[in-house]
């Protein structure tokens, strides 16, 4: 269809011959010594490059929407594992609490309730590097 309309908006091209030298030109020689050349019909449609062209598109809108789901399970995906992760520090960041009180409540202990204090600040210690491996 473009190829139609490019066609009808060239119009006629003519070749000038002056002096021995060879021009293609729009308008009409100066001289009058001038050739009209002929344009060349378009080709027709071919009616197999329709089909493959409405194919094409319909296996771009299959991608396309493939590459949607994909796209979307992914971002899921990343917010699933963002909450996990903000979970996983929460606990740690709790656990880090507990066992900065257990270790000031050991230092603090006196007498019987030293070993104790000491006894449940390691416990503290062991369950935080359990779930905060760093």
């Amino acid at each position: 269809m473009n190829i139609l309309i490019v066609a009808a908006l060239a119009g006629a091209v003519y070749k000038c011959t002056v002096d021995g030298k060879v021009t293609y030109s729009d308008s009409p020689c100066a001289a009058g010594a001038s050739v009209v050349l002929e344009t060349p019909a378009a080709p027709p449609a071919d009616p197999a490059a329709g089909a493959a062209l409405r194919n094409q598109q319909k296996q771009a809108d299959t991608l396309q929407k493939s590459r949607l789901k994909r796209e979307e399970r992914e971002e899921r995906e990343a917010a699933r594992e963002a909450k996990d992760a903000a979970v996983q520090r929460k606990k740690c960041d709790q656990l880090k609490l507990k066992k900065r009180w257990a270790d000031e409540d050991a230092r603090r202990a006196t007498g019987s309730a030293t070993e104790t204090a000491r006894l449940r600040a390691h416990r503290a210690g062991e369950a935080m590097a359990l779930e905060c491996p760093r």
